[in-house]
């Protein structure tokens, strides 16, 4: 995986000192059933009580050796494991930061949280397996093999054939087990989707009685999941007590071909016993190297979608780190025939040859049905996507060549979803700018009309807000975002149908409020409301993604047939 390359560079060094007294730790292992061998074929057999005790000072010795380095390693183990978790946690953060909403919307959202979860847990726990008994393994395989090959080469054969056909099931273990631990993962991808859209709509489920719908949606996934994980668990069950019979069968075999020996006197009865304990130890490795490959299919998978969000390409790209002086008025923003359709979609335009210039300090209210492009049409302002033809100016500058985060310091908007985070309401509020004064965030409640009902409450500007704001009703939360919006001071405001959930009084005030706060600036409305941008300096009406009118309303009520529609429909009123 080619994201990796950055951590193998980091911590290479202290990967390979953990390794380093693995290997000791695996050396002082193995030392030991050779020894024993000499003690009982030397000593004991030939009663040198001298020699016993001094070959047991020497196991005593590299037992003692082999713990410390255990010791060290699995320090060393778990402060590279944690550093590169924690570091590749963070790095995947700020990826699925810096994407564009169009690589965004490639994937998933639950299925991204997995990613940042689950997955990456899967790769940090096989590092550290590496450093810990991932890479003991082998040794111990290998070493073994070796000093048993060494001690006696008759019972070697047996080796000859345990460990091809144990290597084999390993194998086929990898190969069937890579495709089951994908879907084990998306699996589980699935049951966080149901858990999110869950506890996003609780309320809906609530009003509505749903709650068995969702239980069989939940079980559905969960069952799913948990088929996907038998499937997966079952195989492994399958080849890990094939490895562990064939090696035993092996052990039996040289136990019955070493009383042979011993009974001839080919074979010394140490020989044998020593032989025996390094099978074993081939054994418990063998079945180590089984878990070694079960957990790298597992991180394996994991890792490859990791790599799909590293490897996405930011489409959205510029020339200038800063926007170049600019010689038209700050605010001003132009559309030449700008057209935009969604990715993934049929291809039918959702904005087709837009033509339009807002001047500095105007007031424009975009208007419309649902459906007819005027949320897609502020979004591309501050970029969220690129225009699939046509420029879009801000400043005199085409957006696309300035840097994306220039760009939207000179822009404040409010969603038609109304955003809320934990912690206070001031806290909140200063999202627009951090370091905005107490006098600053008083003032933009005041405008937005928050600030009567946030001083009403007991805790005032340090009210908590709960998950999402769910102890503000729509009409609050609407306020809040919009005093968030305006504690920023920019140079274009876009309220993208944002007084949808206040009354007609509290809409008026806010309104009379913009008026003396937008005073050279640029600011544009949503509404579906005709009487929330009938007094705008100019309106904009879009039909099925055209822009079929533009003027004040006096303008419109006699020229543009759409207008003319909404406004009958709305006010109840034939137009004259």
């Amino acid at each position: 995986m080619k994201f990796l390359e950055k951590y193998i560079k980091k911590y290479w060094k202290s990967f390979s000192i953990a390794v380093l007294f693995l290997t000791f730790e695996a050396i002082s292992d193995l030392m030991q059933p050779t020894i024993m061998a000499k003690i009982i074929d030397q000593g004991v057999a030939g009663r040198d009580i001298d020699y016993v005790l001094k070959m047991g000072g020497l196991m005593l010795l590299i037992t003692a050796f082999g713990a410390v380095s255990a010791s060290i390693r699995s320090v060393m183990a778990s402060i590279v494991s944690q550093n590169f978790g924690t570091e590749l946690r963070s790095d995947l953060f700020k990826k699925v930061q810096a994407l564009s909403f169009k690589n965004l919307d490639k994937f998933d959202r639950a299925s991204l949280i997995t990613r940042l979860t689950n997955d990456v847990t899967q790769v940090q726990v096989f590092v550290n397996g590496l450093m810990r008994i991932f890479v003991k393994a082998p040794l111990l395989a290998i070493g073994g093999l070796v000093m048993a090959v060494r001690l006696n080469l008759h019972l070697s054969v047996v080796l000859a054939v345990v460990v091809p056909i144990v290597a084999l099931l390993i194998v086929f273990n990898l190969r069937l087990g890579f495709p089951l631990f994908s879907k084990v993962q998306k699996a589980l991808d699935r049951v966080n989707s149901v858990i999110r859209e869950y506890l996003s709509g609780v309320r809906v489920v609530k009003a509505f009685n749903r709650f068995d719908v969702e239980i069989g949606k939940f079980t559905m996934a969960n069952d799913h999941f948990k088929d996907q994980s038998i499937a997966a668990g079952r195989l492994m069950a399958v080849f890990s007590p094939a490895i562990m019979l064939t090696v035993n069968l092996g052990i039996v075999v040289v136990l019955w071909m070493g009383g042979l020996g011993v009974d001839s006197g080919k074979i010394q009865v140490g020989h044998v016993i020593a032989f025996i304990n390094y099978m074993t130890q081939i054994l418990f490795s063998l079945m180590m190297v089984s878990m070694v490959f079960n957990m790298f299919v597992r991180a394996k998978a994991s890792a490859g979608r990791i790599d799909e969000i590293f490897l996405q390409e930011d489409d959205i790209t510029w020339e200038n780190e800063t926007a170049p002086p600019s010689h038209a008025e700050k605010g001003r923003i132009d559309f030449e025939n700008v057209s935009f359709s969604y990715e993934g979609t049929s291809g039918e335009p959702v904005l087709k040859n837009i033509n339009l210039t807002i001047l500095p300090g105007e007031t424009v209210g975009l208007i419309g049905s649902t459906g007819s492009g005027k949320s897609t049409l502020v979004g591309l302002i501050p970029r969220f996507y690129d225009v699939s033809s046509g420029t879009i100016k801000v400043d005199g500058q085409d957006i696309k060549l300035v840097n994306p985060k220039k760009l939207r310091d000179k822009i404040a908007m409010v969603p038609q979803k109304n955003i809320l985070f934990t912690g206070s309401v001031a806290d909140n509020i200063r999202w627009g700018k951090e370091e905005a004064e107490q006098e600053d965030v008083l003032a933009a409640a005041a405008i937005a009309g928050a600030h009567d009902f946030i001083a009403v409450s007991p805790e005032g500007y340090q009210t908590q807000i709960g998950q999402g704001g769910v102890n503000f009703s729509g009409g609050q939360k609407q306020r809040i975002s919009i005093a968030r919006a305006l504690v920023k001071k920019p140079e274009i405001l876009i309220l993208d149908d944002s007084t949808s959930a206040v009354d007609v009084a509290t809409e008026a005030k806010i309104k009379e409020g913009l008026k003396k706060y937008a005073k050279g600036l640029t600011c544009l409305l949503i509404a579906q409301r005709i009487t929330s941008i009938i007094d705008a300096d100019k309106i904009v009406v879009l039909d099925q993604g055209e822009l079929v009118g533009v003027g004040t309303h006096t303008e419109l009520i006699t020229e543009c047939k759409v207008y003319q529609e909404i406004y009958q429909s709305q006010m109840g009123k034939e137009v004259l």
